[in-house]
């Protein structure tokens, strides 16, 4: 049985790569506050992007979408702003999220791509 700091590795470098592969710049993983950590921070065109990874060995207790609450999504908000403000963004945010379920051997079952899960 993995734990849960390795699945959450394993599935924020999943998430990495399927980004990746669709043209997102990945310009940070894990970045930390002292309030919170933003999973993946990306660009693509003219949007700096802030994504939420979540992944879970099986469903039988709910789907990783039902991991996201209103609470992990205001405190995201707040660092995600407090991110742009200190780089200096003026251009487009938004919230991502990236859900992830995986088999037994750490592959994916399923994978799915929110864009833009609140509107500030």
């Amino acid at each position: 049985m993995r734990d849960k700091d390795e699945v959450w590795k394993i599935g924020e470098n999943i998430a990495r790569e399927y980004l990746e592969n669709k043209g997102y710049k990945i310009l940070e993983q894990n970045y930390r506050t002292r309030y919170a950590e933003i999973d993946l921070v990306a660009q693509k065109e003219n949007a700096l992007i802030f994504i939420e990874v979540r992944t879970k060995t099986n469903e039988l207790f709910g789907s990783p979408e039902e991991t996201i609450n209103k609470k992990k999504l205001e405190k995201l908000w707040r660092n995600a702003d407090g991110y742009a403000k200190i780089k200096k963004w003026t251009g487009q945010c938004r919230i991502d999220a990236v859900c992830i379920v995986l088999n037994l051997d750490s592959s994916v079952k399923r994978i799915k791509h929110y864009q833009n899960i609140i509107n500030q």
